[in-house]
């Protein structure tokens, strides 16, 4: 009898053992990130509470790395909605209201991307719009303060530009200068990519953007030829030093760039955001935060996500950021503006101050489509060239149409 108590002792023993374990383990969450600054927002939340404690892996892909043994308790990255959004986390429904988060508080365009039916899956935590930067001296022959759309890119390209036979020594602008100009073209144009098996897209307004950027290289700047004589010669120099010189008039670039420039770079330059028929496309790698249904530790994650949504918390790590000369390298919250609409508006301008009154209404953004998970690899390795090739006119473009290419590559890339 004193045997048989002796054994339910040790089971309890160990129960309680084991119990007071999980109760330890779910005070520590483990983020997965591919922004390596989660890992300063983390060791920020350590240090002001000791309730809960954080943890952070970079992972590159990390809902592609969830299995059942291993899960993370909280996931911030890009590409994070997709077709499994709602199988892979969990309702964040439970963070609104009660003195918690206000759905308020975000930029909702970006807030309705992570919601299924009434259920918010992901929030959104940073994001980028595109730009042109150009030399500050000309800021009174465009029209807006604010914008700029090709019509007036393409007008003011044309007055700029001076050639003699057809050999340029000032342009104003190319389409084919970047190839991420020619992306945020044919978004606003309709191309609509967007999550299929593997990649679906508007190939009728695809074609129509790109017949739209030959036109322009034909109509503004003689050809592609004279362009690529131009560019031959004279960018061996940053665009901006470009603009500096009076070579060239307008450079494309997009935010988590622009902020980036050293005072040295970006001295005597403004900038205007594209805006075409009253819509700015936002970039398609806006960083979503959201629990795994897998996560060990969601209440941390929680304490984790309500902490780091509060105005005062992102100032304080920008505040940080900057002091340490992180923002050299990192523009403003996970390497965008913030998803929080008080935090862009209001505290960004007192750190970067060429941000004062200067962000566009949010109305006029743009959110891309459903992306596949790999869509950074894809847009890298085929649509980017594929659009290159396609806005030069390239012979061997009808030989090696984008399905074509796009087969090719996701067989070498299972």
């Amino acid at each position: 009898m004193q045997q048989g108590n002796a054994r339910i002792f040790i089971i309890c023993f160990f129960l309680l053992i084991t119990l007071f374990i999980l109760s330890c383990d779910s005070k520590t969450a483990e983020i997965w990130t591919d922004r390596s600054e989660v890992a300063l927002y983390g060791e920020f939340f350590n240090t002001v509470q000791n309730q809960y404690k954080i943890t952070v892996r970079y992972v590159e892909f990390p809902t592609a790395q969830i299995t059942r043994q291993n899960s993370p308790d909280l996931i911030i990255a890009s590409w994070l909605k997709n077709s499994s959004t709602a199988v892979t986390f969990k309702s964040l429904n439970n963070l609104f209201g009660n003195r918690k988060l206000a759905r308020n508080i975000f930029y909702q365009r970006l807030l309705a991307v992570g919601r299924i039916d009434r259920t918010q899956y992901l929030l959104p935590v940073s994001f980028n719009i595109p730009a042109l930067i150009f030399s500050r001296d000309r800021v009174n022959e465009l029209s807006s303060q604010f914008t700029i759309d090709f019509d007036e890119i393409k007008k003011l390209s044309r007055s700029f530009n001076a050639e003699t036979r057809g050999i340029y020594s000032r342009m104003g602008f190319s389409p084919l200068w970047n190839d991420r100009f020619l992306l945020t073209a044919a978004m606003l144009s309709g191309a609509s990519f967007r999550e299929a098996d593997p990649l679906a897209w508007d190939a009728a307004a695809l074609e129509r953007s790109m017949v739209f950027i030959s036109d322009w290289t034909n109509e503004i700047n003689t050809g592609n030829q004279a362009e690529e004589d131009f560019t031959f010669k004279y960018f061996f120099e940053p665009p901006e030093r470009l603009i500096h010189n009076g070579r060239i008039l307008f450079s494309y670039i997009e935010s988590n760039e622009l902020f980036l420039l050293g005072d040295d770079r970006k001295n005597n330059l403004d900038f205007r955001w594209i805006m075409e028929q009253y819509r700015i496309p936002v970039t398609e790698s806006t960083v979503y935060l959201g629990i795994p249904k897998k996560a060990k530790s969601a209440a941390a994650a929680g304490a984790f996500i309500q902490w780091f949504f509060r105005v005062e918390t992102q100032r304080t790590l920008l505040e940080y950021s900057i002091a340490n000369r992180i923002n050299e390298n990192i523009f403003g919250i996970c390497g965008g503006f913030s998803a929080l609409s008080p935090v862009t508006e209001h505290v960004y301008p007192l750190f970067y101050p060429e941000l004062l009154g200067r962000m566009p209404p949010s109305e006029h953004f743009t959110l891309p489509n459903i992306l596949p998970a790999n869509w950074a690899a894809m847009k890298e390795r085929i649509i980017l060239p594929y659009l290159n090739d396609r806005a030069r006119e390239d012979n061997a473009i009808n030989a090696y149409p984008l399905e074509r290419r796009l087969t090719d590559w996701m067989r070498m890339n299972r």
